[in-house]
């Protein structure tokens, strides 16, 4: 097969090539590239990786899935699916950038020269994450630069005139503050609206930041790490413990871990929590095999799978224990002032002599404070009916499902908590100086999933890869701009959706299948073996050519026919209401979904189809050799041998 030295990021190493997976090494000639740059120790590596899987979805979309699928039931189907299919697949990803020591496109080139498309079409599915994640970083530096001020700004509603703004006074200050000041938000994706100046200034300041971060490639970017991904788990512990002191801390994790088994018979469930560990551990990026190529060939990468992943979950666990303690607070607190205001009825109707005696409550309704929740929500449910107007039953679990998704849960839920803590300022800043970091270290493996693959892949790229950094993130901050239009939320939660999803789940489909069935899950197992001196269990081998890759097919079956079943739809916000409502996407705004698919998709066929017509026109016996899809058995030699024997004979192809 095609395999090339690798250039470094920065220093000149030995000029020896490992020969993919088999550890022999080969002398190169004196005008090749230079031998792969690698960690400086281990620690940077987890630090990289870590920081790559850890992000926003840990702290916004884990705990509102746990919450709406069943509590503890969700978490045991997460650890289920995890084992089954996360490890094995982020186990495979992390051999073979290990093994081979390229990026996403040469890894899959190397395999088979059909297969390259696979990494092109990584490349894509990271531009399209990059392009929208960056925004809800500038989202995030938005609200840290407001946060240095008291009162904070979406404390309480603004007035015009003396008179509470109307928007504001039937939604809430926090749903004002993020839909009119942050995002002066359009009623639809139909209406464009102006460029939002803020928004603008902070997502160039956001590509600054991580071009900074990424211009020296893993040398500079790991520096930053060591801040983003350690700082992240210090904000969590301190809002655990604050939130731990809270009314109504126990109550929301009682609430989110309370286990409803009846959740397993539903297949959305199985879905949804299929989907949360593919995009949780990063799979079919190319990050995950771009930071593992500058790992030393005899890292045991068997038992990093198991610890990243590991390190993921509880990570999911804590944040979500941190959101349902402080999201709890607040749910409680509402409570409470819905019990105080039907109190307050209830006492003017008695001395109106509306109300019974024997109907009124045995507790102090004169003292709404002294009133526990429960005793009030028993009396209701009794007496309610028989008082004039209408009480309602103050149901702390509704409150707790009000906002808890997505943007919705870190702008709007968890900020309005925030207000009520003493000190708030303090603790919005540090809240979002913790999003801020999280998605800075997702971006620094999304964007490492771009240039690693495309300086391994292309010579003059590698020699400026400065360059390539600095151009990526202009090009990114210009695109961007289309999400910083008044409707841009809008097409966010469109890239979120779609763009990325069934793209990443075919590409993985494709990883495991030419894994597995095409190169062989036995002759791979035997290349890990030669790489690390042992041989992973033969358990592997069945779950990547049976469990993993049908699990990967029911999930792309399932994604798309619920996308054909039901028009896909958005969240809205609606400025005369005042409230949130969902709409179907436009017909432009589906052709552009589709678009969007097909061009992340497009490159598999292309490169399969290039590689072909390739093989056809040169018929030369070393094409032949490599260029054919057959299954194999245990007793074929290891890949890299292709590579050997073109060393021998002095004719190795560049790659260009």
């Amino acid at each position: 097969m095609e395999k090339q030295p690798l250039p470094a990021d920065d220093d000149k190493t030995e000029a020896t090539e490992v020969d993919g997976l088999t550890g022999e090494s080969s002398p190169q000639e004196t005008s090749e590239p230079d031998a792969r740059a690698g960690w400086n120790s281990k620690i940077e590596y987890f630090l990289a990786q870590v920081g790559f899987s850890v992000g926003l979805g840990n702290v916004w979309r884990f705990p509102y899935l746990c919450h709406q699928n069943g509590g503890g039931a969700f978490l045991l189907l997460y650890i289920l699916l995890m084992l089954l299919v996360g490890i094995p697949l982020f186990f495979l990803e992390l051999a073979a950038g290990q093994a081979i020591r390229q990026g996403s496109i040469g890894v899959w080139k190397y395999i088979s020269p059909r297969l390259s498309g696979i990494g092109y079409s990584s490349c894509v599915v990271c531009f399209f994450v990059a392009l929208y994640y960056n925004v809800i970083l500038a989202w995030s530096l938005f609200y840290l630069w407001n946060s240095f001020q008291h009162p904070l700004p979406w404390e309480k509603c603004p007035e015009e005139g003396n008179v509470t703004v109307k928007e504001c006074n039937e939604s809430s200050p926090t749903s004002y503050f993020w839909y009119r000041k942050a995002l002066d938000i359009t009623d639809s994706i139909d209406e464009t609206g102006s460029f939002n100046t803020y928004i603008v200034c902070c997502l160039l300041a956001a590509w600054t930041v991580v071009c900074l971060g990424m211009f020296k490639g893993i040398k500079t970017s790991v520096k930053v790490m060591y801040f983003s991904s350690i700082f992240p788990y210090v904000v969590l512990f301190c809002f655990l413990i604050r939130g731990l002191l809270l009314d109504g801390a126990f109550e929301g994790i009682g609430f989110m871990f309370y286990p409803k088994l009846k959740i397993w018979a539903d297949v959305q469930v199985w879905r949804q929590a299929a989907t949360q560990v593919f995009f949780a551990l990063g799979l079919g990026f190319g990050s995950i095999i771009a930071y593992s190529s500058y790992n030393p060939r005899n890292n045991n990468c068997h038992r990093d799978a198991f610890t990243v992943s590991f390190i993921n979950f509880l990570t999911s666990v804590l944040a979500t224990l941190v959101v349902f303690a402080v999201l709890g607070f607040r749910a409680k607190n509402k409570a409470m002032e819905c019990v105080a205001s039907n109190l307050k009825d209830l006492s003017k109707h008695f001395h109106e002599g509306l109300v019974p005696n024997n109907v009124m409550p045995p507790f102090n309704y004169s003292d709404p404070k002294s009133v526990a929740l429960k005793d009030y929500r028993v009396w209701v449910k009794q007496y309610g009916s028989m008082v004039p107007g209408n009480l309602t039953d103050c149901d702390l679990e509704k409150e707790m499902q009000k906002g808890v998704e997505g943007t919705g849960l870190a702008f709007i839920a968890f900020t309005e908590a925030m207000t009520l803590l003493p000190g708030s300022p303090f603790w919005s800043a540090l809240f979002f100086l913790m999003l801020l970091n999280l998605g800075l270290s997702t971006m620094f493996g999304t964007m490492e999933g771009i240039l690693a693959p495309l300086s391994d892949r292309f010579k003059c790229l590698a020699r400026n890869k400065t360059k390539l950094t600095i151009a990526s993130c202009i090009i990114g901050f210009l695109l961007g701009l289309l999400f910083t239009q008044r409707c841009g939320n809008y097409f966010v939660m469109m890239f979120d959706d779609y763009s990325a999803t069934l793209p990443l789940i075919i590409v993985v489909v494709f990883e495991t299948f030419s894994v597995s069935w095409l190169y062989g899950a036995d002759r791979f197992l035997n290349d890990i073996e030669g790489m690390l001196g042992w041989r992973p269990s033969v358990v592997y081998k069945y779950l990547w050519k049976y469990i993993c890759l049908l699990a990967m097919l029911g999930l792309l079956g399932a994604t798309t026919i619920r996308m054909f079943l039901s028009r896909p739809t958005y969240m809205s916000w609606n400025q005369e209401k005042a409230s949130e409502e969902y709409l179907e996407y436009p017909d432009w705004a589906l052709a552009v979904l589709a678009l969007l698919i097909i061009f992340a998709t497009l490159p598999v066929p292309v490169g399969f189809i290039h590689a072909f017509l390739q093989k056809r026109n040169t018929q030369t016996s070393r094409d032949a050799e490599n260029g054919h899809y057959r299954m194999v058995n245990t007793e074929e030699t290891a890949m890299t041998d292709f590579s050997a024997l073109e060393h021998r004979n002095g004719d190795a192809a560049p790659v260009s």
